[in-house]
């Protein structure tokens, strides 16, 4: 989704996004992130419960933003 495009003296501005615009992108890295730990907790009912996680995230490299 492109909202607004400018290529020095022209503008185009979307609503909510512009027609036919396109990113090209290259992926830099892709890599686990931090561990995200969730603790669940019920009182008085002895139920305790960690769970945890790594995500999965990519680094793009944005290399051109264009319409047709």
């Amino acid at each position: 989704m492109v909202n607004l495009l400018s290529d020095g003296d022209k503008i185009k501005v979307g609503a909510p996004v512009i027609d036919k615009a396109f990113v090209e992108a290259t992926i830099k890295k892709q890599f686990k992130g931090d561990k995200v730990i969730a603790f669940k907790h019920k009182a008085k009912k002895r139920y305790n419960r960690k769970v945890g996680s790594r995500p999965l995230l990519t680094l793009l490299h944005l290399d051109k933003i264009s319409s047709k």
